[in-house]
């Protein structure tokens, strides 16, 4: 005799003081269809000290088809948000989505069914980057910069991309306590630390191509100044991991390609400039993915979470 099917999926929404964007969120994870024998629950990891998260969890809990889990985590900071978040729940396949996501109603059984296709320890999905209206000439480059493109067929991949819209393999892609380095709180790169140390692990990562979430860029984060920031730091994690990984040579090279890549895109962004074209953005981003691979040491290292987003947080509202 067969027996009830298990549910063993959980959905983890780490959240700072942005209320609206995690009731849609929240939402549109209840929304979810054909998922009514896995999804097991949803947990929202609140990281604002304040806990303001609490009211619109409290307000949705009726609507969520699972248990709904609040967790207040006082202490900012992106790693110890989601190694907050795994604590709340036992379940062995875990599903990321931030809380400036919103899903549409197949995508966790698309992951699901990608992951269990694939055989992979982590699947990620595609995302449609949105940002408000003003965003004049750069809107095509930072609706890119937020959004999230693969291949065009679901299958294996030999990469890794961020957390956000992921599901993972607990036992293998999350292993510990603890699994995401609280050193990277304020910073980022958590995810790049994960994956890579799963990458050297043996383990695998897959695409599925039709399980997309939007994701919305506030407008304090909808800027090119901001864009470029993070491209810096996205261009700093290669050679950070490498020395992490005790590869001098690596990260030598790393850092070679990098003043090739800051000097060739540069040169781009000036020209392109002359010309107005909005093409610039594309070169400048490019050029600052360079710098950041040269320029990775400690003290070069851009704030984004944590302490510094409450900061952003609080001007914004001011």
């Amino acid at each position: 005799m067969k027996g009830p099917p298990v549910k063993d999926v959980a959905v983890i929404i780490p959240t700072m003081r942005r209320p609206d964007m995690l009731e849609r969120a929240l939402k549109s994870v209840f929304a979810q269809k054909g998922v009514e024998h896995r999804l097991a629950s949803v947990v929202v990891v609140d990281n604002d000290p304040g806990g303001s998260a609490a009211s619109v969890v409290g307000r949705l809990t009726e609507a969520c088809p699972v248990p709904l889990v609040y967790r207040h985590e006082p202490r900012p900071g992106v790693s110890t948000a989601r190694n907050a978040g795994l604590a709340a729940t036992i379940s062995p396949l875990i599903a990321f989505l931030d809380d400036d996501e919103k899903a549409t109603p197949d995508w966790l059984a698309k992951l699901i069914k990608a992951r269990e296709t694939l055989k992979c320890d982590v699947v990620f999905g595609p995302i449609h980057g949105r940002v408000p209206p003003g965003t004049g000439w750069t809107t095509a480059y930072l609706e890119r910069f937020f959004g999230r493109q693969g291949p065009e067929k679901t299958g294996l991949i030999d990469h890794a991309y961020g957390c956000g819209n992921s599901l993972m393999l607990r036992a293998t892609a999350l292993p510990g306590d603890a699994p995401f380095d609280p050193k990277t709180d304020q910073s980022g790169g958590e995810d790049d630390a994960l994956f890579s140390a799963l990458s050297m692990r043996g383990g695998t990562f897959g695409w599925a191509a039709d399980a997309w979430v939007d994701e919305f860029a506030p407008p304090h984060r909808a800027t090119l100044n901001y864009a470029l920031t993070r491209a810096f730091a996205y261009g700093q994690s290669p050679p950070q991991l490498a020395w992490r990984e005790g590869k001098p040579v690596r990260m030598l090279l790393w850092m070679g390609v990098g003043a090739a890549q800051a000097g060739i895109w540069g040169m781009a962004a000036l020209a392109l400039t002359v010309v107005n074209s909005d093409r610039r953005a594309e070169a400048l981003d490019k050029a600052a993915r360079g710098l950041g691979k040269v320029f990775w040491t400690k003290g070069f290292e851009p704030h984004f979470y944590g302490a510094r987003e409450l900061e952003r947080l609080e001007k914004a509202k001011a």
